[in-house]
């Protein structure tokens, strides 16, 4: 029993801190700072704020692949065995992770530049992509949640 709570504990803590970071940036500090700061000194912010979360991001990436395939050996006989359930839960995870990738790779490094620079335009630009992909990914993680705390209906 000890075996299957830990890999199950550790993958909702982790989708916890990823799902829940991109809330609470998306819902609460974009607008603070929109209402307290001006653009410039927003552009800063969150030039400071995506790396310390993307460590955490990393983490929990690691950490729910880990104790996601640990979960489907412990359960089921392996990947095509699961239910259709896990098998979209991977799915989005997989896309989730692209898509973090793409503003971590691309995106994030065309911030700094920008704020660097003090191109604030570009970076008023590269942020609203930054927002776009991080939106389309909160809601796709929680939908993934949502998926995971249903499951027993599918």
């Amino acid at each position: 029993m000890l075996a299957l709570a830990l890999p199950y504990t550790l993958h909702v803590l982790a989708a916890l801190i990823w799902v829940g970071g991109m809330f609470f940036a998306w819902l609460v500090l974009r607008p603070a700072l929109a209402a307290a700061l001006d653009g410039p000194s927003r552009l800063k912010v969150w030039g400071e704020v995506f790396p310390r979360f993307f460590g955490w991001v990393w983490v929990a990436i690691a950490t729910l692949a880990i104790s996601g395939v640990a979960m489907i050996h412990q359960r089921f006989t392996g990947f095509e065995t699961a239910p259709r359930y896990v098998q979209w839960m991977i799915g989005g995870g997989i896309v989730m992770v692209a898509l973090f990738l793409r503003v971590q790779t691309l995106l994030l490094p065309q911030l700094h530049t920008a704020v660097q620079k003090e191109d604030w335009a570009e970076g008023a630009r590269v942020m609203a992509s930054i927002r776009r992909m991080v939106g389309c990914n909160l809601l796709l993680g929680l939908a993934v949640v949502a998926l995971a705390s249903a499951r027993w209906s599918l």
